[in-house]
């Protein structure tokens, strides 16, 4: 058996990194006061995680570059995908992969990127599609758009909900407490909660979203990071000429998803806005689509609305995956895409601890 881990933060990264680390044999603690709290989205905006609040959108081939570590992680992570999907659906059924991804094309030059990115991508199931082939779902498609039979979504609530009983079948201990500091102990590291409990471990990964930098000053290593808020809408559709049969799991439009959700049901969001603050200028246009909705959609009666924040690193890309210190390791700043990148990251964080960690058993 592997040296005892410690994950503070319990959205998707840090739930799904703490299943994936127990899979492997390793003694995980998972911190987090939201632990006792039902994964709902009942309670009121400001202490919705950054996993509750969002959509689960999956924009991983779509990737406009094809190098780097971004696009390594998101190719990594849609490879991923299925295989997570099938081991946590015993857990939850309803859990699924929901595809495709459909990005429209808001100019010519982005459709003649689109159209690119489809050449060179077809084995990854990427074809772009003329403005007559979307007429049928979206007729102010005037410049085409791309159709990803591998993107999508996953339901990030089901998600967390299957992630937390996985941990209760691996035996991960569950503290719902907040952590105050973490200090270098011997050869490991001290966890010290808020309480004043103190829990020693060989390693910490923290996945704690914006709450990461404080814990990390004390320690000397500076990962300031940004909130950018995400808004979402439910929407009940009093005209629907839309069949949504014919309709993708998402739909992309000038950076808004809009995600078909039951009958005459519609989610609608993005991650428009810098701060902690929901504003109501972003809202509405995201809301009319900046001036371009339909009126089937501009006559929709909103039904649900909520925010979240996202943790966005200062001076450094998205996401921060780092070994700070021996068995120090940090996986946050995801900012956009945290379910989509959580199974590449579990899996980095994975191979670090097993790389730097001295094994204890046979």
């Amino acid at each position: 058996m592997n040296r005892p881990v410690a994950v503070v933060g319990a959205g998707s990264l840090g739930l799904g990194t703490a299943w994936h680390l127990a899979s492997l044999g390793h003694p995980v603690t998972i911190y987090d006061p939201r632990l006792t709290q039902r994964v709902s989205r009942t309670r009121s905006s400001t202490e919705l995680n950054g996993t509750t609040a969002s959509l689960g959108v999956l924009m991983g081939h779509v990737f406009r570059r094809s190098s780097g570590r971004g696009w390594r992680l998101r190719k990594r992570s849609m490879e991923l995908w299925p295989l997570w999907i099938n081991r946590l659906q015993r857990f939850v059924p309803e859990l699924a992969l929901q595809t495709p991804l459909l990005q429209v094309a808001g100019d010519e030059a982005t459709g003649i990127r689109l159209n690119g990115l489809a050449s060179q991508r077809q084995q990854l199931g990427l074809k772009s599609l003329s403005p007559a082939e979307l007429d049928a779902i979206w007729p102010r498609a005037e410049h085409g758009g791309l159709r990803s039979e591998q993107d999508g979504r996953v339901d990030p609530l089901k998600l967390q909900q299957s992630l937390r009983r996985a941990l209760e079948e691996h035996q991960v201990t569950q503290v719902a407490e907040p952590v105050d500091t973490l200090e270098r102990h011997r050869s490991g590291w001290r966890v010290v909660r808020t309480g004043g409990q103190r829990d020693d471990f060989a390693a910490v990964v923290i996945c704690a979203a914006l709450a990461s930098s404080a814990l990390l000053a004390p320690l000397d290593h500076d990962r300031p990071m940004t909130p950018v808020l995400g808004q979402a809408l439910r929407l009940e559709l009093k005209e629907a000429p839309i069949n949504w049969q014919q309709w993708p799991a998402v739909l992309v439009d000038q950076g808004v998803n809009l995600i078909p959700d039951g009958p005459n049901q519609l989610l609608l969001g993005a991650t428009v806005e810098p701060g902690s603050e929901a504003a109501e200028d972003p809202l509405a246009l995201m809301r009319s689509l900046h001036g371009k909705a339909p009126d089937w959609l501009k006559s929709a009666t909103v039904v649900e609305h909520w925010s979240g924040l996202r943790a966005r690193p200062v001076e450094r890309p998205a996401p921060l995956l780092e070994q700070l210190e021996p068995g120090l390791l940090l996986a946050s700043g995801h900012y956009r895409n945290g379910v989509l990148l959580l199974p590449a990251s579990a899996e980095w964080i994975a191979a670090e601890l097993n790389h730097n960690l001295p094994i204890t058993g046979a």
